[in-house]
């Protein structure tokens, strides 16, 4: 891996292609999510911000997919994120196990809902 990226796209192409087709599909689905949002790098990792802050972010790991809804993120779905290794503001989806791209799609709008209050 590269130590710098400096767009998803050019993140998404390093790794094999099991795991960008999860990549493209998470990108699809949380700019379907949160359209209007903005696409960058941060933390070295594909995010999306919107008014400025950031929403999620996303990577892939050896075993796992990251996804980084923030600590609200997190929280407010306890429940469904219990059978995943979470951590405060993280959750863990391990690679051999189905990508579960309801839960991350209902995660991010509900982070984007929680950006609009924000403004």
């Amino acid at each position: 891996m590269k130590d710098q990226y400096k767009t998803i796209d050019e993140y998404i192409d390093t790794f094999p292609k099991d795991v960008r087709s999860i990549l493209v599909k998470i990108r699809r689905l949380l700019k379907r999510a949160a359209p209007g949002a903005v696409e960058t790098i941060s933390y070295q990792m594909p995010t999306l911000k919107m008014n400025g802050k950031n929403l999620v972010h996303f990577g892939a790991w050896k075993n796992h997919i990251g996804f980084y809804p923030t600590p609200s993120g997190t929280e407010a779905f306890q429940k469904e994120l219990a059978p995943y290794k979470a951590a405060r503001g993280s959750v863990r989806f391990p690679l051999d196990k189905p990508i579960p791209y309801d839960l991350i799609e209902k995660i991010a709008i509900f982070r984007v809902k929680e950006n609009q209050k924000l403004k």
